[in-house]
């Protein structure tokens, strides 16, 4: 079990990956990380850390990119995923948010909800559909409703990408950069309703993010991830109470260089408690 987390069933455990793509390159090493029921956990790290790969290992994506799980295990609320083909967890509530806004570009903002109610349809445990419940936490997404959804804007895209998710009232939802591309105060906006839904429907999340003030602003518990590994973890307020992450992610502290990865400084090469 990863350190600090609850020590009931998780609704996400991953434990021990390796993923390697192409049969040789390996993007994860032996990460390990829990989503607690109801809590949202935030996975922070810098470009190509394999925050993204760690999302398409537990949403089962990773052999549509010739990418594998090659050791390890992975458990949705206790049952071993690994060899459930993409489009079962969706059904049994594990939902994905990938980056990028993944919409029908050509469709309605009603039918791009339609159609991922559709693809839900044979799936079990008994949490109906939920059409006005996206339409509750995105009214702007009711306004539009009949516009095509290539004319949205990017934050309004983005909030039908995660009403799509949202239709199925999931256990869990996965979350690939919410904020990426988007104005300031549209991203204040958006995190905001991710707040709420998960105090309002007790849905887990795994948030990936670069932004690790905003993440950390709703997280409960972060990891952060360097070269496919964690190097340090804990509930949000450790987090932000170190100097180390204060510095190379928080872009504050007194060396007045903003943000840094630690791959960029011989301090970090020096910190052995971050390889540890």
């Amino acid at each position: 079990m990863a350190e600090g987390v609850s020590e009931a069933t998780p609704a996400l455990s991953i434990a021990n990956i390796e993923v390697v793509y192409n049969h040789s390159v390996q993007a994860l090493r032996g990460l390990s990380i829990e989503v607690p029921d109801g809590k949202v956990v935030a996975l922070l790290g810098s470009n190509g850390a394999g925050k993204t790969t760690t999302l398409k290992a537990a949403s089962g994506i990773l052999p549509l990119e010739n990418g594998r799980v090659a050791s390890g295990r992975i458990r949705f609320f206790g049952e071993d995923i690994d060899r459930w083909a993409p489009h079962v967890l969706p059904r049994r509530g594990l939902a994905h948010v990938r980056e990028g806004r993944h919409v029908f570009a050509e469709l309605t903002v009603d039918e791009n909800l339609i159609a991922a109610a559709n693809a839900l349809s044979g799936r079990s445990g008994g949490r109906g559909l939920d059409i006005e419940g996206v339409f509750h936490y995105f009214p702007r997404l009711k306004e539009r409703r009949k516009q095509v959804s290539g004319y949205l804007s990017g934050g309004e895209q983005q909030m039908l990408a995660i009403g799509r998710a949202l239709i199925g009232q999931p256990r869990l939802i996965l979350l690939d950069e919410p904020s990426l591309g988007l104005a300031p105060l549209v991203v204040k906006d958006i995190f905001s309703i991710i707040g709420r839904i998960n105090r309002e429907q007790g849905v887990a999340m795994l948030l990936v993010e670069q932004n690790a003030k905003v993440a950390l602003g709703v997280a409960d518990y972060g990891y952060i991830m360097e070269n496919g590994r964690i190097v340090i973890n804990g509930p949000k307020d450790k987090l932000l109470g170190d100097a180390d992450v204060q510095r190379f992610y928080l872009g504050s502290g007194d060396s007045g260089e903003g943000q840094v990865s630690f791959r960029d400084v011989k301090h970090y090469k020096r910190r052995k408690r971050w390889l540890s």
